[in-house]
């Protein structure tokens, strides 16, 4: 029942992933999500520390892409000082997006990880193109009006999934 909403993976922050880990995986490629995956969804500018980990990605052949549901004035203010091609109003889960990012990248589903903070949209579209997904924990505790939405019927999946036996990253913690 929940295949396409179980990720392959959960990690507590963006940070754990690394170039090493992901060339295991045979990936080349990251297409990912902004608000509560890179940064807090209210927060404009990357931090310093991410802005390390995407130079280190780069640096190691990594690309990176990032699919926003938010607006082009929230995306690109974040994504052009740090040169990171973008997607804005992605309509994640639906498919275009995704196919989009994988067009720009240059790479086939089985080369790209999408990693996000949300089921319902980042997991979901990706599990559907067979990408290898990558949950985050959100890096803030509040969320925007529509993600409070997705964030219930989360709750309510990660309900499920603990009385099926099902780790998550919650509790990881």
């Amino acid at each position: 029942m929940y295949n396409f909403l179980l990720p392959n993976e959960f990690v507590t922050n963006i940070f754990e992933i690394t170039p090493e880990k992901l060339h295991e995986l045979g990936i080349r490629g990251i297409i990912t999500d902004l608000d509560n995956t890179l940064v807090e969804w209210d927060r404009a500018d990357a931090t310093e520390e991410l802005t390390i980990w995407l130079r280190i990605m780069k640096e190691s052949g990594i690309r990176v892409i990032i699919a926003s549901n938010n607006n082009e004035a929230r995306v690109k203010h974040f994504a052009e000082p740090l040169g990171i091609p973008y997607i804005h109003k992605a309509k994640k889960p639906l498919r275009n997006a995704f196919y989009s990012a994988l067009i720009q990248l240059g790479l086939r589903p089985k080369e790209v990880v999408m990693v996000g903070d949300q089921l319902l949209t980042d997991v979901m579209g990706a599990n559907r193109l067979g990408l290898y997904t990558v949950l985050v924990k959100p890096v803030a505790q509040s969320d925007g009006l529509v993600t409070k939405f997705n964030r219930f019927i989360e709750r309510r999946v990660f309900n499920d999934l603990k009385r099926k036996g099902i780790i998550t990253w919650e509790e990881q913690e």
